[in-house]
């Protein structure tokens, strides 16, 4: 009991190190775009491959802040999105918003108008594959201010609570696999509880544990999903694989994760996360 006691306390502290390298994007930003007649809110451009006379395609890499959205535009060519960073909006003429995030991969039909974006609260960025010979993009119109504004209460959004819980706790991942501290910020209940294998952590303590990468949590393989609702309680069990870094170390482990959700006025907000790991593979 003594050995296993020690090594429990031995990995809340190798979670408790602080890792000081901090993991940089897959690509660099590029530079700041200044026409701003095509957008609104702060862009990075960074043009990776330009058309010639081998390959008739541009590949352009763009990183939005948050709330930051290109116009209505369409492209002759049509246009691949490969979603690298955070989560968005796409959304095409006449049809629904679409949520997208990390890992996404975005097919904008050659002639549709359309416009994408980053979410109020997060950053956002991609890799754009667009054909060259059909021509350039056709700029159409802003995207109203007001209507995006309006976009949290529009059709895009989950149309039950479980749905809700389970979008929740999926964009939650991407937050944390991304360290998207201010989403995250706003996601957690002030009096939010977080249990680690050896130890708990406060709101606080978890938030300044991603910031810092004391615990870098690169992705969350999910494998199952239950909902639990109790009143204005919801409880989320699942199933994952989640890569990450501890004490510099990159790990994989199966865990069942417990996340306890409370709705307020404002909507839902993360009252708890507890990690129990598996005991097989």
């Amino acid at each position: 009991m003594g050995i296993v006691k020690n090594l429990t306390v031995l990995f809340f502290v190798i979670l408790s190190l602080q890792v000081t390298a901090q993991e940089a994007p897959v690509f660099p930003k590029g530079e700041m775009a200044t026409n701003t007649d095509n957008f609104t809110g702060t862009i990075w451009l960074n043009e990776f491959v330009k058309a010639d006379s081998s390959f008739d395609f541009n590949i352009t890499g763009a990183t939005y802040k948050q709330a930051s959205i290109l116009d209505w535009h369409m492209h002759p060519g049509g246009q691949i999105l490969l979603i690298t960073a955070g989560s968005g909006y796409y959304q095409e003429k006449g049809k629904p918003v679409q949520i997208v995030h990390k890992g996404d991969v975005i097919k904008c039909t050659p002639g549709v108008e359309h416009w994408h974006g980053a979410t109020q609260n997060s950053d956002f960025a991609y890799v754009a594959i667009s054909p060259a010979q059909k021509g350039k993009t056709i700029w159409s119109g802003k995207v109203s201010r007001e209507a995006y504004n309006q976009i949290n209460h529009s059709d895009q959004h989950p149309k039950n609570d479980v749905q809700e819980i389970i979008r929740l706790s999926t964009t939650k991942w991407h937050w944390m696999a991304d360290r998207q501290i201010d989403s995250l910020d706003a996601l957690f209940h002030e009096k939010a509880v977080f249990v680690h294998m050896g130890g708990t952590m406060t709101r606080m303590q978890e938030l300044q544990v991603i910031k810092t990468g004391s615990i870098q949590y690169k992705q969350a393989d999910i494998q199952e999903t239950t909902v639990q609702l109790i009143g204005n309680t919801a409880i989320l069990l699942s199933k994952i694989r989640l890569l990450a870094v501890v004490g510099g170390h990159e790990v994989t482990n199966p865990f069942v994760v417990t996340e306890v959700y409370i709705k307020e006025e404002n909507g839902w907000s993360l009252g708890s996360l507890s990690f129990t790991r598996l005991l097989t593979k």
